[in-house]
């Protein structure tokens, strides 16, 4: 994982946001790589999931034909929203805070051991997991206990990592950074969401806050898009959008950020047919990644069980990447895909809801009042035909374009030995893109700066730009130009040589097998083209 961070770097995919002023923890900017990466991965998505859709036609494995449409929604929404939504209330994480170092934890996410030497047993905290983890502990636990290396042997362990969450006396916890026994607080909640305030006043009344999902954008917007579009059910709204989690403690490179953009679909269907459209849904989204090169061990689909689901589910898979900087068989969240009932569009018209049995009610306070009142809209849809009214069911593939771009970068980064300009065999590290995401499509060289070559090289590059990113290069020797293109992801490389010159033909060399063909300078376009499908 080191090489490729640094990589990120080196070649201008991702960089530390603020990064001269010593950055800001959970904030990453995209380089000019990074941002042709991710703009790729959007456009694929918007491509397959919207704008190439045909209503007309039923897709394999869908129980009928369905439109789709896209949204573009405000950031900041009536706090309102989030009340009903559950968000205020409910959208939170425990922490607990250390009193020596000043440092505030996630209460799920802070492991440790049990440990007894010199007669006292104490649980040793960490943030890291895996070996990491085990590791930490360890130097932990022979510091605490002012043993040497060679003394590992006098600590008697309890049992593997287990989470704090499983300690009942923190009296006898040594926190992640804590050089003491019992610095750590108790669990507290800590609400996620950013706040911030709407006009010149800054109080109560002007509070407002950066939405945590684009997802309820969507469903206040329902009837807005039913009453200006003609589309009937089922159908889709999707948005690409950015959403903010103040979250504790973010980590793993890009993983787990503050700021974040999401690919969010939520797809309105009748109840008697949401089963079949989550389970279409369910399997049409992990087929979208395994077709863009996400595939094999390190991909999988799980579904939720039943304790694991949300208050408002009916059913939650998650898409998952084994990402390098988890413990081996630990898998992190690319996608959800979550079969909502039809809570949230009840929720903005009654007010928040909470379960009762098997039962959606209206929360109420004190006074037997909605804790949280609703909108009071009729958001239903009427079939006209069948002179129906009801709340759809909802269907909800939320992906995050940030880890679809780690997980592209990570399984796309390649080493193995291919010879150099001299021929002498080296290590090659390069990227293994799909061509549908590589971030430049193209490079094209002239083998020399000379003999009418650099203008034959320009011609060509005149002709590809319009319709791809594509990179003209003529400084240095070829060899090092293949290079540098192989390390960031370029998947094919038209070179004009000594034979372009005598029969109009180039080289175009393929990134991951090195083969190279030659085709006529005029056929390049239609080439590259056919080739980055």
């Amino acid at each position: 994982m080191d090489q490729l961070v640094a990589l990120c770097k080196r070649r201008g995919f991702l960089f530390q946001s603020s990064e001269i002023y010593g950055g800001l923890n959970g904030f990453w900017d995209y380089g000019p790589l990074g941002v042709e990466l991710k703009r790729n991965i959007r456009e694929a998505w918007w491509r397959d999931m919207v704008a190439a859709h045909n209503e007309l036609e039923i897709p394999p494995g869908a129980p009928s034909t369905y439109e789709m449409v896209g949204l573009d929604c405000a950031i900041i929404m009536h706090p309102q929203v989030w009340k009903c939504s559950g968000h205020y209330d409910l959208f939170h994480d425990y922490l607990v805070d250390c009193r020596e170092s000043k440092r505030r934890y996630r209460y799920d996410q802070v492991q440790g051991r049990w440990v007894e030497a010199k007669g006292q047993r104490i649980f040793v905290a960490t943030e890291a997991s895996g070996d990491e983890g085990l590791k930490d502990v360890e130097q932990k636990a022979l510091k605490f206990f002012n043993l040497r290396a060679k003394q590992a042997d006098a600590l008697r362990w309890d049992g593997p990592l287990a989470s704090l969450t499983t300690v009942n006396d923190f009296s006898l916890v040594l926190g992640p950074d804590a050089k003491t026994l019992g610095t750590l607080t108790a669990p507290r909640e800590f609400n996620l969401m950013f706040e911030t305030h709407a006009g010149a006043l800054r109080d109560e009344s002007s509070k407002v806050f950066l939405r945590p999902e684009t997802a309820q954008g969507i469903f206040v917007n329902f009837k807005n898009v039913l009453d200006s579009t003609r589309v009937r059910i089922p159908f889709g709204i999707a948005q690409i959008g950015k959403s903010f989690r103040n979250e504790i403690t973010p980590r793993n490179f890009t993983f787990r950020s503050r700021e974040f953009e999401q690919m969010e679909i939520e797809f309105f269907c009748h109840p008697s047919t949401s089963r079949a459209w989550y389970q279409y849904w369910r399997d049409r989204r992990y087929r979208w990644y395994v077709e863009l090169g996400l595939a094999g061990e390190r991909l999988r689909l799980r579904d939720h069980s039943a304790e694991e689901l949300s208050h408002y589910s009916c059913g939650t898979a998650d898409i998952e990447y084994a990402f390098p900087f988890l413990a081996p068989g630990e898998f992190g969240e690319l996608e959800g895909i979550a079969h909502r009932g039809d809570f949230d569009l009840r929720s903005h018209m009654e007010g928040k809801l909470t379960r009762q049995g098997n039962e959606l009610v209206v929360e109420l306070d004190a006074e037997g009042k909605p804790k949280h009142r609703g909108s009071g809209k009729d958001l239903r849809y009427f079939d006209d035909q069948t002179k129906e009214r009801y709340a759809p069911h909802v269907i909800e593939p939320s992906a995050g374009a940030d880890r679809a771009a780690l997980a592209f970068l990570c399984e796309a980064y390649q080493e193995d030995m291919a010879p150099d300009e001299n021929g002498v065999p080296t290590q090659r590290v390069f990227l293994k893109f799909h061509p549908r995401l590589a971030p430049i499509k193209a490079a094209v060289f002239p083998l020399v700066k000379k003999d009418g070559m650099p203008e034959i090289a320009r011609e060509i590059y005149a002709d590809l730009k319009p319709h791809c990113n594509v990179f003209y290069d003529e400084k240095g020797a070829v060899g090092r130009r293949y290079r540098r293109q192989d390390e960031i992801g370029t998947p094919f490389c038209i070179t004009v040589d000594g034979q372009t010159l005598a029969d109009g033909t180039v080289t175009i060399r393929d990134r991951d097998t090195l083969r190279q063909w030659r085709v006529h300078k005029k056929d390049c376009l239609g080439e590259l083209l056919q080739r980055l499908r």
